[in-house]
């Protein structure tokens, strides 16, 4: 089988990639490495065309379009050309991407389009409690009416997605991300870990929740006195410029400098050793269609505090495998932290079963034999 994913997400040396380009990253070799041919195709994030094959994975990164306006226009005729090239050398059998991903593409009646539910533009703004931009909602619908299936990243993505956007009665699953887990390896016990540390690791912005999170440590440092937070994460800017990360620092009370530390970006390699060394991985969003973190952190048999939104609930039980908190609650944040904290002799226990959920959810040749069995279902469908 020959799979070609459209993303301009997919990792490169010197970018730390987000959550769709660190999951490509592993399912394009999880791909190859069961034997089938896979093709990444999306912009560069400079005027360089790029174009690099590693045995039966390709990628190619064509120059960044610099015309704003049209860049549409110009990015719809590169992915065209280049499918139709690509397609010639060796056939395509599927062709993948995300909400968007399709509006502006021409079919070629050999290939079918699958659509992958990453979080669009009216998930988001359901969410986010935003207008829908006629612009991107018009293209959202273009691009699902061109789709021959669609997979979910969660459940919660799926029925919140259909509340906006037909599926048009085309074949449509939930298949869940898959866990690196030989990178993020599972222990029953973490001697680096510092009692009543918290890390956190994401965009460094209001939606994922970091502010809450920074107001919540007063009345935890008031029952546990020695906790720290650890906070990892590129920035993210206002819309006239300022920093996100200058506004959070101005928020740590005085008496928790010392306790909180913002740090720069760390690559995907380091996460691990820093997931290692806290007894708590907090991830409180506002919003996710599934996210890497937690079920990363999980996998390792860590200890997660995770959001209790969208697919919150369908990746943790509260107090069985991790704990739940309403990042829209600060008091909410407070309680699962310091309950957590209560019971840390539990913490083997939880961490096993955190584990074992990651095991069963988000394997890697679990979720692959799925992807590969949906592919072939829309194929001979």
């Amino acid at each position: 089988m020959h799979i070609c994913f459209l993303s301009h997400e997919y990792p490169k040396a010197g970018l730390n990639p987000g959550g769709v380009g660190v999951f490509l990253f592993t399912f394009s070799h999880a791909l190859t490495e069961a034997g089938h041919r896979v093709t990444i195709l999306g912009a560069n994030d400079s005027d360089k065309t790029e174009d690099e094959t590693q045995g039966n994975l390709r990628i190619i990164r064509f120059a960044k379009p610099a015309m704003p306006g049209m860049n549409w226009r110009i990015i719809a005729g590169k992915l065209n050309g280049y499918l139709r090239q690509i397609n010639e050398l060796h056939p395509l059998d599927i062709v993948e991407g995300s909400e968007l991903a399709l509006a502006f593409l021409k079919k070629l009646p050999t290939i079918k389009y699958i659509i992958r539910l990453h979080g669009g533009h009216h998930f988001f703004s359901e969410s986010e409690n935003r207008a829908i931009n006629r612009w991107k909602g018009f293209q959202e619908k273009r691009s699902f009416k061109k789709a021959d299936g669609f997979i979910a990243v969660s459940d919660y993505v799926r029925t919140h997605t259909a509340k906006y956007l037909s599926y048009h009665g085309k074949p449509l699953d939930t298949i869940r991300y898959m866990i690196d887990q030989k990178r993020f390896t599972y222990k029953e016990t973490y001697p680096e870990a510092k009692d009543f540390s918290l890390v956190f690791a994401g965009t460094i912005c209001e939606k994922k929740g970091v502010g809450n999170l920074v107001d919540a440590m007063v009345k935890v440092a008031q029952a546990f006195p020695q906790v720290t937070l650890d906070i990892y994460g590129k920035e993210w800017f206002f819309p006239n410029g300022d920093s996100y990360t200058d506004h959070l620092l101005s928020r740590i009370p005085s008496e928790l400098k010392s306790q909180i530390t913002i740090h720069p970006p760390v690559s995907h390699e380091q996460i691990p050793g820093i997931y290692g060394k806290a007894a708590i991985c907090i991830f409180p969003s506002f919003m996710e269609t599934q996210g890497l973190v937690a079920p990363e952190a999980m996998s390792m048999g860590k200890i997660v505090v995770f959001t209790d939104k969208g697919p919150g609930p369908e990746t943790i039980t509260d107090g069985v495998d991790g704990f739940l908190c309403d990042p829209l609650d600060v008091s909410s944040i407070e309680r699962s932290i310091i309950a957590a904290f209560e019971g840390k002799d539990q913490f083997r226990e939880i961490g096993k079963k955190a584990f074992e959920k990651a095991q069963s959810m988000f394997n890697v040749s679990k979720v692959l034999d799925r992807n590969i069995a949906f592919y072939n279902s829309v194929i001979n469908g």
